[in-house]
């Protein structure tokens, strides 16, 4: 969406006076817009919505493993911590240039990136969860005959759960905010209508788009938390 079609689609309206989002009033709050352009909205919101899920989640699935990893090799724990973190210091302005030979100008490009930033807050989560364990329970299910990945999957992980969803609601709402970077390969959701509303001075696009980022981060925040209520009862009546 461009500015010039914008105007083109309010000059129907002209008999009546200039709309809220034409040239002449340019309002940053303009209902209208968005009754007008309700498809496009739409369309860069559930393309947004996409995108942060999916990078969110291949997060997790490269980040488990590294976190385990990490604690079973003392050793290589700072170095683990350090790549993800030396990741996220990588300006996208760079990354996704970096990245487009390989998987080209596609939504996939966005997603591997959202992914390998949302590491170094995931990793660090998982491994603050894990220690939050505490021993003699670790002990009590070794000494009832638990195997490692019994012990993994049935105590230390439901036990480390709300240390662990804490940081995935900070990476979630990070990766809200990032996904927008994906303008830069006309992938960005939401970013795309920021990007254009920055360049053509088109202040309806901009601040609906703005605020429609803020609602997904509220709503994806709240989801998190309420599935951390579902899949630890025990811990209802703590702080989320």
């Amino acid at each position: 969406m461009t500015l010039p079609a914008v105007l083109g689609a309010a000059s129907a309206s002209s008999a009546e006076g200039p709309t809220c989002y034409s040239r002449l009033t340019n309002d940053w709050i303009c209902r209208q817009y968005v009754e007008d352009f309700r498809p496009e909205i739409q369309h860069a919101t559930v393309q947004h919505l996409q995108i942060t899920v999916l990078a969110v989640l291949l997060g997790l699935v490269i980040a488990f493993p590294l976190a385990l990893v990490a604690r079973r090799f003392a050793r290589l724990e700072s170095t683990v911590l350090g790549v993800a973190t030396g990741i996220y210091t990588i300006p996208s302005l760079a990354l996704l240039p970096l990245m487009v030979p390989f998987t080209g100008l596609s939504k996939t490009t966005v997603v591997i990136a959202l992914a390998l930033y949302a590491l170094t807050i995931l990793v660090r989560a998982m491994l603050e969860g894990f220690r939050s364990v505490p021993d003699e329970v670790v002990e009590s299910a070794r000494g009832l005959g638990y195997g490692t990945g019994r012990l993994l999957l049935r105590v230390e992980l439901p036990l480390a759960t709300p240390v662990i969803m804490a940081g995935l609601r900070v990476a979630t709402v990070s990766t809200v905010a990032l996904t927008t970077i994906g303008s830069l390969v006309a992938y960005g959701g939401l970013g795309n209508l920021i990007k254009d509303g920055v360049t053509q001075n088109f202040r309806a696009e901009l601040f609906t788009a703005s605020v429609l980022c803020v609602v997904l981060a509220v709503l994806l925040d709240v989801v998190i938390v309420v599935s951390q209520r579902l899949l630890t009862p025990w811990a209802r009546n703590q702080p989320a």
